[in-house]
This record gives C-alpha cells, sequence and structure tokens, in this order.
C-alpha cells in the first residue's frame, strides 16, 4: 500500500490536507472558467462547495491538499486512484484563477511527482485533461509530460459527453521532467 504525506513544502508551496473547513476558500475563488472543464461543476454557494469538497474527501484511495501559496490558498491537488500494483497514480489539480501563471501548480505537481518516484518507486504519473482545455494541456507540455492520445466518449459529464487526454511522465524521464521543473521554478 503507497502512503503519501499529510503536509509538503517546497519552496513556494505548501501542501496540507483539504478538509470541508476549506470551502469557504473554495467558494471565495470560485469563477465559472476555473471549473469549466472539470468533470464536476460545483453549485457556487457554500453548500455546493462543501458537497464537492465531500464527494472528493469521500472517494476511495483519492487523496487530496490544499495548496497554499504563501499564506494564501492557490488551489488543490489530488492523488486520485492509486495502482501501487501497477506502479501508477494520476494527479489532478486545479488553480484557482489569481494564482494561474504562478509557481503554485507547477510546485504542487514537483513535489508530488518527487514522492511519487523517488520514495514510492512509481513507474508512471499520468494526467488527463478535458480535450477543450488547451491551456491545462500547453502547462502539461511545458511540464514535459508526454501527450499519450485521446479517448474519445470517456466520460459524460453533465448531459454531455467528454473527450479526455491522457499524458505522463515514466520513471526513466523523471529525471529530466524534475531538472525542467527546478528551472522554471528558478525564474520565479
Amino acid at each position: 500500500m503507497w502512503t503519501f504525506p499529510e503536509r509538503l513544502e517546497g519552496r513556494f508551496v505548501r501542501l496540507e490536507p483539504l478538509a470541508l473547513a476549506h470551502a469557504p476558500l473554495f467558494l471565495a475563488a470560485y469563477e465559472e472558467e476555473v471549473y469549466r472543464y472539470m468533470s464536476y461543476r460545483p453549485e457556487p454557494s457554500l453548500e455546493g462547495m462543501e458537497r464537492h469538497l465531500r464527494a472528493l474527501l469521500e472517494e476511495p484511495g483519492r487523496v487530496n491538499w490544499l495548496i497554499r501559496l504563501g499564506e494564501e490558498a492557490a488551489g488543490r491537488i489530488s492523488v486520485i486512484a492509486p495502482a501501487p500494483e501497477h506502479g501508477r497514480l494520476e494527479l489532478g489539480t486545479l488553480i484557482f484563477r489569481p494564482f494561474w501563471g504562478s509557481p503554485a501548480n507547477l510546485e504542487a505537481k514537483l513535489l508530488l511527482m518527487a514522492h511519487a518516484f523517488e520514495v514510492l518507486g512509481a513507474e508512471r504519473v499520468q494526467f488527463k485533461v478535458d480535450a477543450r482545455n488547451l491551456r491545462s494541456q500547453r502547462a502539461l507540455e511545458k511540464l514535459g509530460a508526454v501527450r499519450e492520445g485521446v479517448l474519445r466518449r470517456h466520460r459524460r459529464v453533465g448531459q454531455e459527453w467528454r473527450d479526455d487526454v491522457f499524458y505522463s511522465v515514466l520513471k526513466e524521464e523523471w529525471p529530466g521532467v524534475r531538472e525542467r521543473i527546478w528551472a522554471r521554478l528558478a525564474s520565479f
């Protein structure tokens, strides 16, 4: 069984356990654009955010953190469906709009990928993005993740079908990706 630290800290960000008590932070940062391509779009109310966070916290196998950039809540990051028997896990992030382009997303991913490859011995870290979300796809490509392909009509979101684009970083690619991330973080 893989375990994940309760807290992780880098130069810019701190990851702390996500909790229902963070719902007001998510509500205060709510913008439709941030949730446009997410599989679950919460109602912009305190109750809606609490339902959203509760669903994340109750999903079997999922581990969730709040991302803090300094003292500000910048979003969340999750390990989704870890499969130690296959050496695989998926990362999912949501970054509040004021923090787009900041080191929040980049360093949060760095912290969890370092744990996956260097502590757990993972073979693969994968990412799944709505095919219409070109911004997130560009961010993953800048990170150094490899685009693997599109699963068409992979999931139903509301009344529409979603095509998912898969990206990954393999353990042998990790040293180069890590160096690339460090170089990018040095520019902040």
